[in-house]
């Protein structure tokens, strides 16, 4: 409406002064004819305003519809530098090269890993050692047969995060941050392969078997680490058959430990399954829970986050999120809290 100003205003000056009197210089008729002249041409401008607004919105909705997948694009691409720089960052609020645990935090109730992409550490298939206790202690993964030299490769794709020397421990070892989740650690080996912050692919050689640290011979000590909870090894890998057991393990907290015993009778050191009940049987052959559906994914809350900060961070709504965690309008978050967003 601002362009017509001026035009209402030159209307308003010269009815103004022609009835005055002070346009003499022209006859009366011509100025009538000039007059209805410029309020035909204002009224002309007046009814052109809302197609040119129209126009306008035309013109702007194709680029809003870009702009829009320019946003998208760069979100996706935003998490996909976060998801590089620190695998598992749903699950895990810190990135530290020097100390092989991270911050125990607490487990979900349930939590999906993802198996696919999964390479053997090793070609070698005699377990030496089980999970669980051993010699008055917890031993918190898996002892496979190697020898000096052999090559260790990384189980999955991932950032390495550690690679350090305990003598007293592990030895020789690595610790690499995969994207299910999982931490794998490799120890008591003759030679590291890799630095830390090195990005691998499964199957890259990440170091030579070894008898390094607190050993009794050459062997590799294998273990796999959730939210840096030591899981037993053998409900996810079967390395006598050099595969794993499905494309996905479901951890349940309510039943894990069960599992995990009937896992290391089934493929642990002398494992072979044999004095099963009916029970344990159908549990360590029932199929992971939506084994061929959508892979889940987490979010681990931070603090000062909201469900809308989440939402938009993890491209979905607040209404998906509560529906999908059970949750109300009015439920609060805590950090560290496991939010299921896909």
């Amino acid at each position: 409406m601002q362009r017509l100003i001026p035009v209402t205003n030159l209307i308003s000056h010269l009815c103004t002064a022609w009835s005055r009197g002070l346009l003499v210089t022209q006859p009366r008729q011509f100025m009538i004819k000039k007059l209805k002249k410029i309020a035909l041409l204002a009224v002309a401008a007046m009814s052109t305003l809302p197609t040119l607004g129209q126009d306008l919105l035309a013109r702007q909705a194709p680029v809003d519809r870009k702009m829009k997948a320019v946003d998208s694009v760069a979100l996706h691409r935003l998490i996909t530098i976060e998801s590089l720089e620190n695998p598992a960052a749903d699950l895990y609020e810190d990135w530290d090269n020097d100390h092989a645990h991270s911050r125990v935090t607490e487990l979900p109730d349930s939590f999906r890993i993802s198996l696919k992409g999964f390479c053997m550490p090793t070609d070698n298939r005699m377990l030496t050692s089980n999970f669980g206790a051993r010699w008055g202690r917890q031993h918190k993964g898996l002892d496979i047969k190697v020898y000096i030299g052999d090559t260790i490769r990384a189980a999955f794709a991932g950032k390495v995060r550690v690679v350090r020397y305990d003598a007293r421990g592990y030895g020789k070892y690595v610790v690499i941050r995969h994207d299910n989740g999982l931490e794998t650690y490799y120890g008591h080996m003759s030679q590291q392969l890799v630095n830390p912050d090195e990005e691998v692919r499964a199957g890259d050689p990440i170091g030579l078997g070894g008898n390094t640290g607190r050993s009794t011979g050459s062997h590799l000590h294998f273990e796999t680490r959730l939210c840096g909870v030591p899981l037993n090894p053998a409900l996810m890998f079967d390395f006598r058959n050099q595969d794993v057991v499905d494309d996905y393990y479901v951890f349940r907290k309510a039943t894990y430990q069960q599992e995990s015993v009937i896992a290391t009778r089934l493929r642990g050191v002398g494992g072979s399954g044999l004095g099963l009940n009916a029970e344990e049987v159908e549990l360590a052959t029932a199929a992971p829970e939506a084994s061929y559906a959508q892979e889940s994914r987490f979010h681990k809350v931070k603090r000062g986050e909201t469900l809308y900060s989440i939402a938009q961070k993890r491209g979905t709504t607040v209404d998906a999120i509560m529906k999908m965690n059970h949750l109300k309008k009015n439920s609060k978050l805590r950090a560290g809290q496991i939010l299921k967003f896909n």
